[in-house]
């Protein structure tokens, strides 16, 4: 009966098989390299585009905050510029008014009178003076009360003062003043503030 030599063929399939095994192994490896340089394209590709996003993003806040700064400083020349309107259109108003309280002081205050300081702030005005009486700041007062542009007289000091005067004749006259402080406010007639809403209107 004949031998039949089988390990050649054996070992022809087995080294067959192993050279199949490390082409397969290499395709794998090889797709490995190739899967893992794809995703690593695309992550590089979505943070170039993230930076540039950022980057986009950023110049923009930079123009905006510029633009903030340049409306605050508009804002705040606005604000002067309205303040100053203000303050113009107060003394056009209160310019008849200043005319009105001297003319006012005037009229009321008797004769032996005088007024050394005047101080105003918003309607209620102050003023210093002396006077040769008591009754004369009465009378000052009442005249006050009396008038349509005046109101609220309240005396705050009153005291006496001895004055000494020089006469041509080489003698020294005495004279007792009362000097006082007096607060007072200023109103708008009825009528005049009913003109002023007709206007307004």
């Amino acid at each position: 009966m004949a031998k039949i030599n089988l390990l050649p063929w054996r070992e022809e399939k087995r080294k067959e098989l192993l050279k199949e095994f490390l082409v397969m192994l290499g395709v794998v490896a090889l797709l490995a390299v190739v899967t893992i340089g794809a995703v690593h394209f695309y992550h590089s590709q979505l943070i170039e585009e993230q930076k540039a996003r950022i980057s986009f993003i950023n110049k923009h806040i930079d123009e905006v905050d510029k633009k903030i700064v340049e409306i605050k400083e508009l804002e705040k020349k606005k604000e002067s510029l309205l303040s100053r309107m203000r303050a113009i259109e107060s003394l056009q108003r209160d310019r008849p008014l200043i005319v009105r309280l001297f003319d006012e002081l005037v009229r009321s205050m008797p004769d032996g009178m005088s007024i050394t300081k005047l101080t105003q702030r918003g309607g209620t005005i102050t003023i210093e003076g002396e006077a040769q009486s008591n009754a004369r700041v009465s009378s000052f007062m009442r005249k006050i009360e009396q008038s349509d542009w005046l109101q609220g007289a309240k005396l705050k000091v009153i005291k006496e003062k001895v004055v000494k005067m020089k006469i041509e004749g080489g003698g020294d006259l005495t004279e007792t003043l009362n000097s006082f402080t007096l607060t007072f406010g200023q109103v708008l007639p009825k009528s005049d503030q009913e003109g002023d809403d007709e206007d307004e209107a």
